[in-house]
């Protein structure tokens, strides 16, 4: 099967702007292609996990990937799929970010040799002039086709700022500077972006002839396998110091039935055979699956051994072995205690397992908390200082757990 082909078996293709020129391309390791990261946060996120997967996927096969921070995009905020405005981040904040960013995706791709590049927008919109820019690149965008493009729709609704317009305007110009400096034929990105893709691609068109459109295409990713990343209450982080490897295992283990397979397909690099056998599963066949599918995703973000720890942790917990040494811990300050003890629910409270002493209530209503293996119903019950000198595992509903000591 050649790439194209097993990346379409995956479903991680939804939408090509020339599919026989892409799968040229991709299929015979002639692609220069990018993606681009916004600096929105200290880390990536497991939403992010398909785009680097689908970027190492890609190189494996000889094509050439170009990593693009957002360090000048950064400054805007994408408005994609978002009905508020993002929080502006200071010029120090984008500048950190983007080197967390830089050292994360290094684990996934393969700078050495010249085999991908690593470049930031900053190095070129930050320098442009506005007037220059409004001349050079304002005549070719349409803003009716701008306001119909659904990246704007949701905006729309409730207001959107004139700063959120330009981003449009910049991706596309980065299509076209990356283009005309660096030979890149293709961009690749999330359904929410295919607006900005093809505003890059007409302003190729326009500014540089049919010739050098007819070189370039995109691509359009399944968003779907980005959403599996999510958790309703944020995001699973690829930073061990903010989702440590046993949560990111616990997060891909529990998941939901449907969506193991998609999952095993989409993010992994599991052979597509192995994979059918396993959409044949049921029962405790299907949470097996789903073991191989954490193993394996703890594995490409951690490490094996993490993801052999977080494993064998995970096992020990749910057959009841004790073995609590790798799952995360939580340390409280001894402020927190009130003549040598602590409520139950301000101990929820202080470690995060609940943000509500309403949530901590509805929990031990429910008969969802256990300590060291023994539920806990009462709202009075406190935990004593000489009961948690070695720590505490508190066991929240059946998949969350979290050691405790002060």
């Amino acid at each position: 099967m050649q790439l194209y082909d097993e990346l379409v078996s995956r479903g991680l293709v939804k939408q090509t702007t020339d599919e026989d020129k892409i799968k040229e391309l991709i299929n015979n390791g002639k692609a220069v292609f990018y993606i681009g990261f916004d600096p929105t946060s200290d880390s990536l996120h497991a939403g992010h996990f398909m785009t680097l997967s689908f970027m190492k996927r890609l190189q494996l096969a000889g094509n050439k990937p170009i990593v693009l921070l957002g360090g000048g995009t950064g400054y805007i905020g994408d408005p994609s799929g978002r009905t508020d405005m993002r929080s502006m981040l200071s010029p120090e904040q984008i500048e950190r970010n983007c080197n967390s960013f830089k050292n994360q995706i290094a684990k996934f791709i393969d700078f050495s040799d010249g085999k991908a590049l690593c470049v930031n927008n900053a190095d070129w919109l930050l320098d442009l002039k506005y007037v220059d820019m409004l001349r050079e690149v304002g005549p070719h965008f349409s803003v009716n086709n701008m306001l119909r493009a659904e990246c704007y729709k949701q905006r729309l609704e409730k207001g959107l700022s004139f700063l959120e317009f330009n981003y449009m305007i910049m991706q596309s110009f980065d299509f076209f500077y990356l283009f005309k400096n660096f030979g890149c034929n293709m961009e690749a990105g999330g359904d929410d972006q295919w607006s900005n893709m093809l505003g890059g691609t007409e302003l190729i068109r326009r500014k540089l002839g049919k010739d050098a459109y007819a070189m370039t295409t995109t691509l359009l990713l399944n968003s779907e396998g980005k959403k599996m990343g999510k958790t309703a209450k944020g995001a699973v982080w690829l930073d061990a110091k903010k989702t440590s490897p046993f949560e990111f295992y616990q997060y891909w283990r529990n998941g939901a039935d449907e969506d193991v397979i998609k999952c095993l397909k989409m993010l992994t690099f599991l052979p597509l055979d192995e994979i059918e056998k396993m959409s044949h599963w049921k029962g405790e066949e299907l949470n097996r699956a789903k073991e191989i599918l954490a193993f394996e995703l703890t594995t490409l973000v951690h490490g094996k051994d993490e993801a052999e720890k977080a494993k064998s942790a995970s096992q020990n917990l749910f057959c009841g072995f004790g073995d609590d040494s790798n799952i995360p811990t939580k340390s409280l300050s001894c402020n927190c205690l009130l003549q040598g003890k602590i409520n139950i629910l301000d101990l929820l409270c202080e470690s995060g397992l609940c943000l509500s002493k309403s949530e901590g209530r509805r929990l031990l209503s429910q008969g969802g908390l256990t300590i060291d293996g023994k539920s806990v119903l009462d709202i009075s019950f406190c935990v004593d200082e000489n009961e948690i000198k070695n720590g505490i595992t508190l066991k929240k509903g059946k998949k969350t757990f979290l050691k405790i000591k002060f």
